[in-house]
Order: C-alpha cells, then sequence, then structure tokens
C-alpha cells in the first residue's frame, strides 16, 4: 500500500510540474483565414517553450503541418487549438495547410536573445 501511495504522490507531482511548466509559456496566436496563416511569420524567442493559438476563422477544417517542428493538428472550421513548440534553437521553421498547402504556409522564425 506504501508503494502506491508514494507511486500515486509522484505521478501527482509529475502532473502538477507539467502543468505549471506550460502554464507560463507566452502565448502567440495564429489565425486561419481564407485558406492563408495569418501572420505568415511568427517570431518567438529561443530557448523558450511557446504556445501558438491558432484560430481557424474559416468554416472547413485545416490541418497545421511541420516536419520540422514534429506537430500537426487538424483544427475545425470556426474553432482553435492550442500547439505548443519550443524551446528551439534560432533559426526558421516552416509550417503549411496540409489541406491547402499551395495558400497556407508560414514560418516560425526563432530569434536569439538580444544582449542587454
Amino acid at each position: 500500500m506504501k508503494r502506491r501511495v508514494s507511486c500515486f504522490a509522484m505521478g501527482l507531482g509529475l502532473s502538477l510540474l507539467s502543468a505549471t511548466s506550460t502554464a507560463g509559456a507566452p502565448t502567440v496566436e495564429l489565425r486561419i483565414e481564407n485558406h492563408v496563416f495569418v501572420p505568415d511569420v511568427v517570431e518567438i524567442p529561443a530557448a523558450t517553450k511557446v504556445r501558438l493559438m491558432v484560430i481557424n476563422a474559416d468554416s472547413t477544417p485545416e490541418e497545421f503541418e511541420s516536419y520540422e517542428l514534429n506537430r500537426e493538428k487538424v483544427i475545425a472550421g470556426g474553432h482553435k487549438a492550442v500547439i505548443f513548440v519550443g524551446p528551439l534553437e534560432p533559426g526558421d521553421y516552416p509550417f503549411f495547410g496540409e489541406f491547402n498547402p499551395k495558400t497556407a504556409q508560414g514560418v516560425v522564425r526563432v530569434t536569439a536573445a538580444k544582449n542587454l
């Protein structure tokens, strides 16, 4: 019984740690409008976990897809989804809409922290 309680407590602790580590992530809004990502370039700081709030303003579904970010998520028309990215090294990470790849294209641009 003692072991079950400690495993449960450890699992609960890890769940809370995970929730708090993502709760403070900055949010960047990305919209899908007329089968186009707006903005098409999203800038985020290096070494930072970021919450992309993808809002599909179209009436049809779209899939956020990125091989470089290792992410894919279908977002129904008129709905939104959260996609976490990072922490990442500086560089460009392309993404596209799987259902409209010719028009729905964009880049997550990761910039190095500036020295103050």
